[in-house]
């Protein structure tokens, strides 16, 4: 009886591990190959560039007309010896990517935190995916509301958010790892001009 349990209990150990380990990797697939900021006249913008691409099954959701969301995260702290750091920044970016069967047109649509949207065509999923990998640089913060020549921490992550998905499918999303597209944080220290 318990070298029955001992089996039973360790197939079940090695199961559980394997899931972990698939939802692990799965979690991990977008990767932040650049980024940093940029002061400009108008403010603070953020130029990154992710690497990832779309499984199969992702790139047929897409086909059959299901609008997939990527979102762009970013955090800035200055750290405080006396309290808890101070947040300064925390906005975030959403790319919407579609595509309309009857005009054979994938849609990309860029919304930025409380900034306005752009829209772009794009003919092929390969050229639409260009603008999700390199999105054009965003303002992050205006000129004013970091403080010149302090250190800020930065936090970015990027991730599909499952979210803004329909309400059937998100049933389907969060228990199919080939829905999860995530990128780890990524910090770096930015200095203030």
């Amino acid at each position: 009886m318990t070298l029955r349990f001992l089996r039973l209990l360790a197939c079940q150990l090695l199961l559980a591990f394997a899931c972990a380990h698939a939802q692990a990797q799965a979690a991990d697939i977008v990767d932040i190959t650049h980024a940093h900021i940029d002061a400009t006249e108008d403010g603070y913008r953020l130029a990154a560039s992710y690497e990832f691409e779309l499984n199969q099954e992702l790139e047929l959701a897409i086909q059959h007309g299901v609008q997939l969301y990527f979102t762009t995260e970013i955090e800035l702290t200055r750290p405080r010896w006396y309290w808890t750091d101070d947040r300064a920044v925390s906005t975030y970016q959403t790319i919407r990517i579609s595509y309309n069967v009857l005009t054979r047109q994938y849609h990309v649509l860029i919304k930025s935190g409380t900034q306005g949207s752009v829209q772009q065509s794009f003919p092929t999923l390969d050229d639409a995916m260009v603008l999700i990998h390199r999105p054009s640089r965003w303002l992050i913060a205006k000129r004013g509301e970091l403080k010149p020549g302090e250190t800020y921490n930065v936090t970015l992550r990027m991730f599909m958010d499952r979210e803004h998905l329909a309400k059937p499918i998100q049933v389907n999303a969060f228990n199919n790892a080939d829905w999860r597209l995530s990128s780890k944080d990524k910090k770096f220290t930015y200095r203030a001009e």
